[in-house]
């Protein structure tokens, strides 16, 4: 195919294009992460990378922009300090958690099992998933990993309370409609599993909200547990009560350096209490 002369305007001389001096104009024209030849070109890469260069100039970072995703996907959300620290608290609690397995287990037997078998495997269960769920997701450094991590954990949290309810909803308030109260608490546990897996971003505050709501529902049959609990053994449950309402606070704190573990210690405190009321006056 012949190619057509054309005229330099400075000289008047007659120049015929060549590949060398196309190919210059087109590095000169190419957006600044544009590959060097055209053929390479791919849809992906007609757009900027990250969004919120294309609003630098006008001051503002759009919501959609892939920062703004990428913040809100932010799994480091403390330092490495902090995180030693919040595997350290809870890696604890996983510990105490499997010395309490045979504690429970022989309490429950020595109790002709069934159903006290069955309501302390739950507990003990639970806890001791909760416990690793969350000292794994402080440990992992792998930003994927830690990601599923966190839903398992928080998602955990929710077990743990429900496996709580167990003991004294089906031993000590069995004739009180203590297996309505169960069935309550697990349907409650498992929405809010649901809730971790399917609204990540939520506002932290809802999940505060409703880990007390679910923690307090006992207080509907308080008459009914105080009947048939020892004084001692209600005061351990309330005061685990008062310590896993004080984490709380803590918990949403998380601004505040070492707030977490903080939170953590009380989470534990409560665990204790929990414990020796459902080992001592329980089983």
């Amino acid at each position: 195919m012949n190619v057509p002369a054309t005229s330099d305007a400075r000289d008047g001389r007659s120049i015929t294009p060549d590949s060398s001096s196309s190919a210059a104009s087109l590095d000169e024209a190419a957006p600044p992460h544009a590959p060097q030849c055209a053929a390479e070109w791919v849809p992906s890469q007609l757009k900027p990378r990250d969004l919120a260069e294309a609003h630098t100039r006008r001051g503002q970072v759009s919501p959609t922009s892939a920062s703004a995703v990428n913040k809100q996907r932010n799994v480091r959300e403390y330092t490495l300090g902090e995180e030693i620290a919040n595997s350290i608290t809870h890696g604890i609690g996983a510990l105490l958690a499997i010395a309490a397995i045979p504690i429970l287990v022989m309490r429950a037997l020595d109790d002709g099992g069934g159903v006290y078998l069955f309501a302390a495997l739950v507990y003990v269960f639970t806890m001791l998933l909760e416990y690793t769920m969350s000292t794994l997701y402080h440990a992992i450094a792998v930003d994927r990993a830690k990601r599923i991590f966190k839903i398992l954990d928080h998602s955990c949290i929710y077990l743990f309370i429900a496996g709580s309810y167990t003991p004294f909803c089906l031993i000590s308030l069995a004739d009180a409609g203590g297996l309505w109260l169960c069935a309550f608490v697990w349907a409650v546990a498992l929405a809010g599993v649901a809730c971790e897996a399917f609204w990540v971003f939520r506002p932290r505050w809802i999940s505060a909200v409703l880990y007390l709501l679910l923690g307090w529902s006992v207080v509907w049959f308080l008459p009914a547990l105080v009947a048939a609990l020892p004084a001692e053994g209600l005061w351990l449950l309330v005061g685990g009560g008062v310590c896993y309402t004080v984490g709380c606070v803590f918990y949403v704190l998380k601004k505040i350096p070492y707030m977490h573990s903080i939170f953590h210690l009380w989470v534990l405190a409560g665990s204790v209490c929990q414990f020796l009321a459902i080992a001592l006056y329980i089983m």
